[in-house]
């Protein structure tokens, strides 16, 4: 587990696709801590590859904020523009009560009460839209203008004249660097098809070493070298490098997947289920590379996956996501103790077991969202039941849930 520093910050996340607002994500809200691994859990279509996708800028966002170190990187503007409409409407209708009741100079007030927020709200949209497109150079500007405050204290009470020297050269350095950091490319994925998402036309050297290349490195030696250590990093050996994708098996095209986002030195991998798509020897094999790598490079993960024991193995916290929308996130070793979204309840009765006495009496729980609540006066939001375990509920179910687990 990392420190408590939020590494990442999702907050009121949506993506909706299409003429009708189909709502692949809708409204999903969480934290990532460095150096911590989140499962995210759910039935096919659920969401979690779009929030993945979202959140590293393949989709733009329809709405909601992503924070990454501290940079909004994506900023969706519909909250704005929805909140216009509203205003616009019932301003309309206040207007009509106030000339109704000949109260001219109310309405006066109500009109340019309606402008300021209209110019408020399109502000808001010019700042999003800044945010998203320019988070690389703001970033810089950022970091750079808080190492200058940091190291000007520093040499500020600095005692001899060698001593400021070497502080002004290790700010210049650091000022250095951070004029060259890209932080979108300090988020990678790696992604659920590894044939699907290799260009059979290029070569393994080729692959891994085409971030290097448009971050504008032309020094063919030093992109050679990181080549082969990545290759070597995820098990492979440096003469992989001159093959095709075709010439590998589907656990070493995932390895390659797996260099190829590395090689970029990311704090932050989404993990779109890796190891769906492969055998269950080869899936233990990647999964203790993750491991590993997690361990050694100090990477922040998000699991996207369907397997709940592999989740629970390798989580810290597991969120589980329904229809766009998250019911519950807790720490793998609560949610499998004491799970309680009905939703929730419903998956965990899913995972076999190898053994076949406990199969035989094994039940498995239905999910049926309007059996199973009643949100017809109180809809459902995101509560804290106990510390660190959140569950999308009611008030009536907030309190059957804090019953269910004083028992």
């Amino acid at each position: 587990m990392g420190n408590n520093e939020n590494i990442l910050e999702v907050q009121h996340l949506k993506q909706y696709f299409g003429k009708y607002d189909f709502k692949a994500v809708d409204d999903v809200s969480f934290s990532l801590k460095k150096g911590e691994v989140l499962g995210i859990v759910g039935e096919s279509g659920c969401g979690k590859t779009t929030t993945g996708r979202s959140i590293i800028k393949l989709f733009p966002a329809t709405s909601g904020n992503v924070y990454f170190k501290g940079q909004r990187v994506v900023a969706g503007t519909r909250m704005y523009t929805d909140a216009i409409k509203e205003e616009k409407a019932a301003s309309k209708e206040r207007i009509a009560q106030l000339q109704a009741a000949g109260k001219s100079d109310e309405v006066a007030k109500e009109k340019e009460h309606l402008k300021k927020f209209i110019a408020e709200q399109k502000e808001e949209i010019r700042k999003a839209k800044d945010d998203s497109k320019n988070c690389i150079r703001k970033y810089r500007e950022r970091v750079s203008a808080e190492l200058r405050e940091e190291y000007n204290a520093k040499i500020a009470s600095a005692t001899s004249a060698s001593e400021k020297a070497d502080l002004n050269k290790e700010l210049s350095k650091k000022l250095d660097e951070v004029s060259k950091e890209n932080i979108v490319t300090k988020m990678q994925m790696i992604f659920q098809d590894p044939i699907a998402s290799l260009d059979p036309r290029m070569t393994i050297r080729e692959i891994i070493a085409e971030g290097l290349r448009i971050q504008g490195i032309r020094d063919e030696k030093y992109i050679d070298e990181r080549v082969y250590e990545m290759l070597e990093k995820v098990g492979l050996v440096r003469e992989h490098a001159g093959r095709y994708p075709h010439e590998f098996s589907g656990g070493q095209r995932q390895r390659i997947g797996i260099a190829r986002a590395i090689v970029m030195n990311p704090e932050l991998i989404i993990a779109d289920e890796p190891v769906s798509a492969l055998d269950v020897s080869i899936q233990a094999q990647v999964i203790n590379l993750l491991n590993e790598l997690r361990d050694e490079l100090g990477l922040t993960i998000m699991f996207i996956a369907h397997d709940l024991s592999v989740v629970k193995y390798f989580s810290d916290r597991i969120m589980v996501m329904y229809f766009g929308k998250v019911v519950e996130i807790a720490t793998s070793d609560e949610l499998f103790a004491h799970p309680l979204h009905p939703y929730t309840k419903s998956l965990l009765s899913a995972i076999p077991l190898a053994d076949p006495h406990y199969e035989r009496g094994r039940k498995r729980i239905g999910y049926n969202p309007a059996e199973a609540h009643d949100y017809k006066t109180e809809g459902p939001t995101l509560r804290e039941i106990t510390p660190g375990h959140f569950v999308s509920c009611n008030t009536a179910e907030f309190e059957a849930m804090k019953a269910e687990l004083e028992k």
